[in-house]
């Protein structure tokens, strides 16, 4: 019976949609666009992370972001530099840890998970490991929650975990919080960011505590992650992604939820997206360079309608994986 079960969970994977793969180099659409990583479910301290990271640094972007689960298995203080810092430090101010430098100025902002949410303290608790790691920007979230502008992208960054304190429900402290930022931005992109995913077509499934009303609170992209996966979808106009293949392991889809319109299972990887005032493009790669999703907003040509995808990429990493062994690498 445990044959057939683990049989049928590889022929779920195996049947996780891919597009075709071209050989090509990864560009910048614009030399002038803001670069930004994305990556979720991540911090377990595996090769398979390593990789990612390294795929993450290869792109030298401007700043990197999480959608939460940075520090596996229960988000303890005694894990979080080895499986954060080992392999982000040069984006982390201050850096306080024992891999490097850091960086002169933070450039990495991370988003709660349910696991960073395993090791707490205080009253009401809150999750001191990671809050003692990263000095992140104040307001009423206390770092648990936040916002803060990079170029024209405003990222407002939510606490998801039912733990939080000012609540997740649509009406809660938290809700209210975000429904006056993203009225009171100018930027020309509002991107929400959290863990748990309003929609997912994976295991988990869709968190529906969490299916505020972003779009008409004015938000034009929801990244999330909790279900190892990639996945985007189209919900009223609204793109939401679910990007949780960055490290730990994965999951297979369940049916898929009406506007599932990407899907894919079978690699680790990251998003990375590319802003510019005018135009917005989201792409999801794996750790082999594989593009897998492409998806461009245009709000100067479209009124903020998407445009039709890219066609499939192949990147090849400009310098080796920094975190393989000598006997592991591969001479080009």
């Amino acid at each position: 019976m445990q044959s057939i079960i683990l049989i049928l969970l590889s022929l779920l994977l195996a049947a996780s949609e891919s597009p075709a793969r071209v050989e090509a180099l990864l560009q910048p659409q614009d030399p002038n666009a803001l670069r930004i990583a994305v990556v979720g479910d991540y911090g377990d301290g595996s090769q398979t992370e390593a990789d990612v990271a390294a795929l993450i640094h290869s792109w030298q972007p401007d700043y990197v972001l999480t959608v939460g689960d940075n520090n596996y298995p229960v988000g303890a203080a005694e894990d979080i530099d080895a499986v954060i810092g080992r392999f982000f430090n040069d984006y982390i101010a201050p850096y306080r840890g024992d891999y490097g430098d850091g960086a002169a100025a933070n450039q990495f902002f991370p988003a709660l998970g349910n696991h960073d949410w395993g090791t707490t303290a205080g009253e009401p608790p809150v999750p001191q490991p990671y809050l003692d790691y990263f000095s992140l920007p104040d307001g009423p979230g206390q770092e648990r929650y936040y916002d803060m502008r990079l170029g024209p992208v405003h990222i407002f960054t939510l606490d998801s975990d039912p733990h939080e304190p000012d609540g997740v429900a649509a009406t809660s402290p938290q809700a209210r919080w975000l429904q006056d930022a993203l009225a009171a931005s100018d930027a020309p992109w509002k991107l929400v960011v959290l863990h748990h995913a309003p929609y997912s077509s994976g295991l988990h499934g869709s968190t529906t505590y969490m299916r505020w009303p972003f779009g008409e609170w004015g938000a034009d992209a929801v990244l999330a992650g909790h279900d190892h996966d990639y996945e985007r979808l189209d919900v009223d106009g609204l793109p939401y992604f679910v990007n949780g293949l960055g490290g730990d392991s994965r999951y297979w889809f369940l049916i898929p939820l009406p506007g599932s319109q990407a899907r894919y299972n079978k690699d680790a990887g990251a998003m990375l997206i590319e802003a510019t005032p005018d135009q917005m493009t989201f792409q999801f790669i794996t750790r082999s360079g594989e593009l897998i999703d492409s998806y461009t907003i245009d709000s100067a040509a479209s009124n903020g309608a998407p445009l039709a995808t890219q066609p499939p990429t192949q990147v090849k990493a400009p310098r080796p994986n920094p975190f393989l062994r000598p006997s592991q690498r591969q001479v080009e």
